[in-house]
């Protein structure tokens, strides 16, 4: 019998990070700050980053507080090659590996296909694809050595059905997830697992102010969603957790929808 037939545990010791050491991109705010928290609770020590040094910052002593465990802070721009260069090895240095890592930074500037810029399409592509292939491949040269890792990418329903006014945004979340499959295939020779998560509508506190700004109700444009609400950063969080984790163990180059349910037509059922 092999000896991955003969392993067992309950998911609560699946779900242990105690040792771990993890990356977090974009983990000053929203999601990226709810997973890196989570993880850190679970007992990684973590590496948050992104541009905004004083949210940062913030972000890392509140973790740390909170979780009892170790978060670092590193100023990174992520779509620079460099920099990503600089973060995973000041990563490596301080906790002398890598064992999961999540790209979560990425985002974007709506607007109609006719007028989006050439610029404006590849910063789309820069932020939201290029940005994890960066930090897949710097990162994942220590979890190749290591013969072990988790990835999670986060992407958008945007990449799963389109979205009108971000054609550069589907475009760029659709081919996150392509990434995240051919990674996976290429990789788990290494025992390395790559997946990716799908947001919806998320009621981060960034996308709640925005709807507030244009005085839009997140309740009124949930209401096509089966489960009747946004989401939260934390929903997206557990997901991310459990992807992350040696509970997920035998999965890997998958998109998981977390978006409260598909949309559908059809006849009114009220």
């Amino acid at each position: 019998m092999g000896k991955w037939l003969e392993d067992t545990a309950i998911i609560t010791e699946l779900l242990d990070f105690s040792g771990k050491a993890a990356i977090v991109t974009g983990g000053a705010t929203g999601i990226g700050y709810a997973t890196a928290l989570q993880l850190a609770r679970l007992g990684a020590r973590v590496v948050i980053c992104s541009r905004s040094v004083d949210e940062l910052d913030t972000a890392a002593r509140r973790i740390a507080a909170e979780s009892g465990s170790e978060c670092l802070a590193i100023p990174t721009d992520v779509k620079d090659e460099q920099a990503v260069t600089r973060m995973v090895g000041r990563t490596v240095e301080a906790f002398g590996k890598i064992d999961v890592l999540v790209n979560n930074a990425g985002g974007t500037r709506m607007g109609p296909l006719e007028a989006i810029p050439t610029r404006g399409w590849d910063a789309a592509f820069d932020l939201n694809t290029k940005s994890a292939y960066l930090c897949a491949r710097e990162a994942g040269r220590h979890m190749i050595a290591a013969r072990s890792g988790a990835i999670v990418n986060v992407s958008s329903n945007a990449g799963i059905t389109g979205v009108k006014g971000g054609a550069h945004y589907s475009a760029a979340k659709a081919a996150l997830q392509m990434f995240t499959t051919v990674t996976a295939a290429e990789w788990g020779r290494h025992g390395i697992r790559v997946n990716c998560v799908a947001a919806g509508m998320i009621a981060s506190p960034r996308a709640a102010a925005a709807w507030d700004a244009a005085g839009i109700s997140g309740e009124d444009m949930a209401k096509p969603i089966p489960l009747g609400r946004p989401g939260t950063p934390d929903e997206m969080a557990n997901v991310i957790v459990f992807l992350a984790s040696d509970a997920a163990s035998y999965v890997t180059a998958q998109t998981i929808a977390v978006n409260g349910g598909p949309a559908l037509g059809g006849m009114a059922l009220d």
